[in-house]
């Protein structure tokens, strides 16, 4: 089992097949599917942090990832449900009957420390440099390798487009049962502004049912500048839980900012981030939905075509390895251009304070339709069908919004 104490690294002649760089969901799982797919391969995660996968709770419809990849999964212990799941808008209530998932960062971690060799991990190990040849870690110390992928986070740039999803969530232990034995994955009945500074915004409340005396409860908006008011956004979770009667005490607390990209030049911000002979992979890749920020599903598709190319082919190059990747992340691009238009709609078409309209029309729409949107696949009729009827924005500003770049992202870090 691999522990918190940085291992003694490897020296430069003992060569790593992978080294992984970036231990969050995309690493993580390169990581597993290389252990478990290609089991000759010396690979290496290196990660800056003290625990793999950092503080974080992914969540994702049974049907975003395909049946033959989810056995990648399996190995995970996760909160599951199979009786649909719930949605609240001002004009609507639904439950819906798609299964539901979600996975723990500490689980996260578990399970991989717990399966993968221990040599295999370094923990609170930073890597000042990457180039196709290995990596130097911030000590000056050079491990080689034959193929380096970069999976750290997210970083924003001045070429991309869009707005932001800022949520806070805590995981509560309540004194009595909650009595939920659904998630509510958007409960849009609450006020739709976002804390000071940010005036109005679609805002919603995530709930997860954990157990039954546990329930994970999570404000979420989505803003046009990315600025958390922490204090705030716990406040309305406390009160969110005061007004359905559940009282006691918060065991654990996470928070982020989410890119929700709706344009840019995607080759000009891509060109910021990679490294001549370095793959490239994860949400700084561009391997996420525009308008969800999900992440998983694509994680693990990644994951598991990485695993079985190197399995397939030991001779391939950082390089080959590279390329490839860059055509799967510009494949990608293209193929969610539609849920960037969508994201162009929300942010630009849509009045900050009536985003929620938007959101509502869309959830009024057939189950399969709401599903297969979440996992990226909407048909050609799908993508017709969310775009007609009594439209939920202003013609005119719907138009300008269509033939729109975006606004461009700010540059300076996420507050």
């Amino acid at each position: 089992m691999v522990d918190s104490t940085p291992a003694s690294p490897a020296p430069e002649e003992h060569a790593h097949d992978v080294i992984i760089v970036g231990g969050g969901l995309a690493g993580g799982l390169i990581a597993l599917a290389l252990h478990r797919h290609a089991p000759g391969c010396r690979f290496l995660v290196i990660e800056a942090g003290r625990t793999l996968g950092g503080h974080h709770r992914w969540s994702w419809f049974e049907t975003d990832i395909p049946e033959s990849e989810r056995a990648l999964m399996a190995g995970f212990h996760l909160n599951g449900w199979d009786e649909g799941y719930d949605i609240t808008f001002p004009g609507l209530g639904r439950t819906l009957p798609t299964s539901y998932r979600s996975l723990a960062s500490a689980e996260f971690h578990r399970a991989l420390t717990e399966e993968l060799p221990a040599e295999r991990v370094l923990l609170e190990t930073r890597a000042a440099s990457l180039d196709a040849g290995g990596v130097t870690l911030a000590d000056g110390t050079r491990m080689a390798a034959k193929r380096v992928i970069d999976c750290r986070p997210f970083r924003s740039s001045q070429h991309l487009a869009g707005g932001w999803q800022v949520f806070l969530g805590q995981h509560f232990k309540c004194e009595t049962p909650h009595g939920l034995t659904r998630p509510v994955i958007m409960d849009a009945s609450v006020a739709q502004i976002a804390p000071h500074g940010n005036g109005e915004a679609y805002r919603f409340v995530y709930v997860l049912p954990l157990s039954p005396d546990e329930v994970f409860i999570e404000d979420t908006y989505y803003a046009d500048q990315p600025k958390m008011d922490a204090e705030v956004l716990k406040g309305r979770v406390a009160e969110y839980a005061i007004r359905n009667g559940w009282k006691g005490e918060v065991i654990d607390q996470e928070a982020g900012i989410l890119p929700v990209i709706s344009g840019g030049d995607f080759a000009a911000a891509t060109a910021e981030v990679t490294i001549p002979g370095v793959a490239l992979v994860g949400a700084r890749g561009g391997f996420s939905h525009p308008l969800t920020s999900y992440t998983l599903p694509f994680a693990v598709d990644n994951a598991l075509r990485i695993a079985r190319l190197i399995a397939r082919r030991p001779d391939l190059t950082g390089e080959e390895l590279a390329a490839y990747c860059a055509r799967r992340a510009r494949r990608h691009w293209r193929a969610t251009a539609y849920y960037r238009m969508l994201s162009r709609m929300l942010f630009e078409a849509a009045e900050p304070g009536k985003r929620v309209v938007v959101f509502e029309h869309f959830y009024a729409l057939q189950g399969r339709l709401v599903e297969r949107f979440y996992a990226g696949r909407s048909t050609w009729p799908d993508r017709l069908r969310i775009l007609t009827g009594k439209p939920p924005v202003a013609i005119p500003r719907a138009i300008r919004a269509l033939f729109s770049s975006g606004k461009p992202f700010k540059t300076e870090t996420p507050a």
